[in-house]
């Protein structure tokens, strides 16, 4: 069984080009609702989530910057919004675990999606109605696989990891 788990886990891409085929609302809320579990400094779960489902708000979120363009083919994405004031020094961590959360619930449930990142991006934040006390962190593009990507090239286990302290070589 943990093998399924960790196999789960290295096949999840990122997904850039989407099927023309739409994504029901609850399988959107079924990720979100998974999100809500995702680990934060002393529980303050500084997140909320912002779920798109439509055409012409997506269409105008992907010409908001220059890597957002998988919106534009996206049935659906999910903004993540986490809050500064309830979490000063971790809100964009504990955001970036809910994201994380959210983007493994929809693999599970067979949908793709990629990361775009939103920080400082004025223009989703005003589509989006993001309070100014709030942070706009990320967007998933999502929506069903309409490509399944080889794995990218990753560093070698050794040149990552060290025993009991930095710069001790794992042998």
């Amino acid at each position: 069984m943990s093998e399924k788990l960790l196999d789960f886990l290295l096949t999840r891409r990122s997904i850039r080009r989407f099927e023309d085929k739409e994504v029901p609302l609850d399988l959107l809320v079924k990720a979100v609702d998974v999100a809500r579990f995702a680990p934060s400094a002393h529980n303050n779960q500084p997140w909320e989530f912002i779920i798109v489902t439509d055409k012409d708000k997506l269409e105008a979120l992907s010409t908001m910057y220059r890597w957002a363009r998988p919106l534009k083919r996206a049935k659906a994405c999910i903004a993540i919004v986490t809050d500064p004031e309830l979490s000063p020094r971790t809100h964009l961590i504990d955001g970036a675990n809910a994201t994380m959360y959210v983007w493994l619930a929809l693999h599970a449930l067979g949908l793709g999606a990629v990361w775009i990142n939103a920080l400082e991006n004025e223009e989703m934040e005003k589509l989006l109605k993001i309070p100014e006390n709030k942070t706009l962190l990320a967007i998933l593009a999502i929506g069903w696989p309409a490509e399944k990507p080889e794995p990218r090239p990753r560093k070698k286990l050794e040149e990552v990891v060290y025993l009991e302290e930095y710069g001790r070589k794992l042998e």
